[in-house]
């Protein structure tokens, strides 16, 4: 079973740097044919979460993945199966 994995602490503050991380591993997942996607976002106030799933929600990212899992055990985190 192959992943990728992103930490995205250290742009949390860095709207450029994050749009263009988060759009990257995406498109690597999604080239690579990795099974998913794992996206740590931490769990501070939300707001990363936040614009993770507005990041996912967008129709030309939606078509592209199955499903997304917020992790249970751990509420810092989030896959994105393919």
């Amino acid at each position: 079973m192959s992943k990728i994995t992103i930490d995205l602490h250290e742009s949390y503050n860095k709207s450029k740097d994050l749009e263009y991380l988060l759009t990257s591993s995406f498109q690597e997942a999604f080239d690579r044919k990795v099974d998913y996607l794992e996206i740590i976002h931490g769990k501070g106030t939300g707001q990363l979460k936040k614009r993770v799933d507005r990041f996912l929600q967008l129709s030309e990212n939606k078509s592209r993945y199955k499903r997304v899992k917020h992790d249970s055990k751990n509420f810092g985190r989030l896959f994105v199966y393919f």
